[in-house]
């Protein structure tokens, strides 16, 4: 691990809007992780995207990764899935930045006849699809070019559950879930708020900062601007349903990490999460909602 970080030039404007009306947002360390660095989220004055500033290099971010082996919410996955029952049965589903495959496992639950291939960057997918949650395995970024020639066209459903936050370009990324989209299709986006009030109130123990793994923090009204500009219709927004209830627990166990609190961290823990799911049908019609789901359907 290198003494420094491994950082692009620093940028003076928004990589969303060009503005150079830029504020900076939040300093943080590696909280979940604890590796050395100081990482810092500029926020656009015109715009409202924030995004990590200077970002790191592919090698920056390779030191940084961490594999998401926490537990998975097969309950929340499965209600995510069921909101594309109202399209009817999907022929085929991709699933962008897929890991293990526990969302097309669960959506498979509710679309028995769909065919769920998958793509990520890592080996996971194709263990994945060697495990049958996956019918194919696409290793690497869906924007490289050897990856959207064979996606080209094929897709009623692409999703990207809170992956547009780790990806350089959400822009060029965007633009090729549409490209792997038939047309008619529908792309199932869900991204993190940066309007939400917990990232004013817990700040740096935010969970969806998770520096330096997060490298944009998307508005979802840039997200829908960008989709109609593309040509697609926006047939569903979502705060509500999408809010993750999980904020205080994040927030206590990052705090007891950090604070050399580590044995105390899971009796800490368990009543925050407690009152995060008794706060959340509450929280979530407010601006608490931490998550926004977006249903765009492409010409």
């Amino acid at each position: 691990m290198p003494l420094r970080p491994v950082h692009e030039p620093r940028r003076d404007d928004c990589p969303w809007c060009g503005s150079k009306r830029l504020h900076t947002r939040l300093r943080a360390p590696d909280l979940r992780l604890r590796r050395p660095g100081t990482f810092v989220v500029d926020e656009c004055e015109d715009c409202a995207h924030a995004f990590q500033n200077p970002r790191l290099t592919p090698e920056g971010l390779e030191l940084y990764a961490a594999e998401e082996n926490g537990p998975v919410d097969h309950a929340r996955l499965r209600a995510t899935a069921r909101t594309m029952l109202r399209f009817g049965e999907p022929e085929s589903w991709l699933d962008v930045g897929t890991g293990d495959a526990p969302f097309p496992a669960a959506a498979r639950e509710l679309f028995a006849y769909t065919a769920f291939d998958g793509t990520d960057p890592t080996p996971r997918a194709e263990r994945a699809r060697a495990a049958g949650r996956l019918d194919e395995a696409h290793v690497g970024q869906l924007t490289a070019p050897r990856i959207l020639a064979r996606v080209r066209g094929r897709y009623d459903v692409v999703s990207m559950l809170h992956h547009l936050e780790h990806v350089p370009d959400p822009r060029r990324e965007l633009a090729a879930a549409l490209t792997a989209l038939r047309p008619g299709g529908h792309l199932l986006l869900e991204v993190p708020d940066p309007a939400s009030a917990f990232a004013q109130v817990l700040g740096k123990w935010w969970h969806s900062y998770d520096q330096p793994r997060h490298l944009h923090l998307i508005p979802p009204a840039n997200l829908r601007s960008e989709l109609e500009r593309r040509g697609c219709e926006i047939v569903v927004t979502d705060r509500r349903a999408a809010h993750v209830p999980r904020d205080l627990a994040a927030a206590t166990a990052l705090y007891a990490r950090r604070t050399r609190l580590p044995r105390a961290a899971g009796s800490l823990t368990a009543p925050a999460a407690a009152l995060d799911h008794l706060l959340a049908p509450a929280l979530s019609r407010t601006r608490f909602s931490n998550t926004c789901r977006i249903i765009a359907r492409r010409p």
